[in-house]
């Protein structure tokens, strides 16, 4: 697996990025995950690892900034995923130093491929096409750009531009040898803490940022179709993670959810100088965490994260995942 995109799939990358505000090494991050804290936004694993268990792969696909990230280590795969990031270079400013996808994508061609190249010998031209290119990406060019008002668009014009952009971007993956992909869709940060917290009278979530939500994943929902006559071989998986949360808010203790509005850590709010997103460093933590939606202000649990993976690699139904499962682009 070579994973691209933002914190909901970033394995540790911004650990190693001087000036990022984009952190999450610390307590209560990783307090359920072997490691412990390890830079992955979420109390243990994330969709990434989950996917790569079922996939049986041996290890945890390690980060990309990570200096030991080289040699042998790199075979099954590397994350270059950076928290914060965007589909847009100019996305995620606001936490300082992160990974943009095209700078990601580039990593990806002059650094890993070569590196690859070195391990496999010839094998490494011919055995991109078995690896799965996950992307994640496009919350945040909504939350940490658009929505902050930086944009004097519409938000149908700016997410036009944004689906317009990451198909190029997944034509450039193409070129370089990428076959299987699997695109996320964007989650429902309407309903994140971080969201509702800026209108305390209100339980619902909040529509605007859905909306554009809604809209980008319809329209990623149809590039995986539009794009292939494009890309000659290729195969591409979307995943709704969109819906799959927004059936488990809906119908919590089915699941076995019973909190689908607070986060489980305490986070600094944004009157006392925080993002409202992030963990308190060394914060009090919830001690029912399989049975919260969030984490923290707005990234998922692990148990949503299970949820989440699991679909993706097993479900049938093509409003969660389009137009077939993970499983099934892993055999092709």
């Amino acid at each position: 697996m070579f994973v691209f995109g933002s914190s909901l799939v970033d394995n540790g990358n911004n650990n190693f990025l001087p000036n990022s505000i984009a952190k999450v090494d610390y307590f209560p991050y990783g307090i359920d995950f072997p490691l412990g804290p390890s830079g992955r936004f979420t109390n243990g694993r994330n969709v990434i690892d989950i996917l790569g268990q079922r996939l049986n792969l041996p290890t945890y696909i390690p980060p990309f900034s990570d200096p030991s990230t080289k040699g042998s280590k790199i075979v099954n795969g590397v994350n270059f995923a950076s928290g914060g990031s965007g589909i847009l270079d100019n996305t995620g400013a606001l936490a300082g130093n992160v990974i943009s996808l095209n700078q990601q994508i580039r990593n990806f061609e002059e650094v890993t491929l070569p590196e690859l190249g070195m391990q496999l010998g010839e094998r490494s031209t011919g055995i991109l096409s078995q690896f799965l290119f996950v992307v994640g990406s496009g919350g945040n060019d909504y939350s940490l750009n658009y929505f902050l008002g930086n944009n004097n668009v519409s938000v149908e014009a700016f997410t036009a531009n944004l689906t317009t952009t990451l198909s190029n971007q997944l034509k450039r993956m193409y070129g370089l040898g990428a076959r299987k992909f699997v695109l996320m869709a964007i989650n429902p940060n309407g309903c994140s803490p971080m969201a509702t917290a800026s209108i305390p009278t209100s339980n619902s979530c909040v529509q605007s940022l859905n909306r554009a939500a809604h809209m980008f994943n319809a329209q990623l929902k149809d590039l995986v179709v539009a794009i292939r006559p494009q890309m000659p071989g290729s195969n591409l998986v979307f995943v709704n993670s969109y819906k799959i949360i927004r059936d488990i808010i809906r119908f919590p203790i089915s699941r076995g959810f019973r909190n689908v509005s607070n986060s489980c850590c305490e986070v600094t709010k944004r009157s006392e100088g925080g993002t409202g997103i992030l963990c308190k460093r060394g914060g009090t933590v919830c001690a029912n965490r399989s049975e919260y939606v969030f984490f923290d202000g707005l990234h998922p649990t692990e148990a949503v994260n299970v949820v989440i993976a699991t679909k993706a690699f097993t479900s049938y139904l093509k409003t969660e995942v389009y137009p077939f499962n993970v499983k099934q682009l892993s055999e092709i």
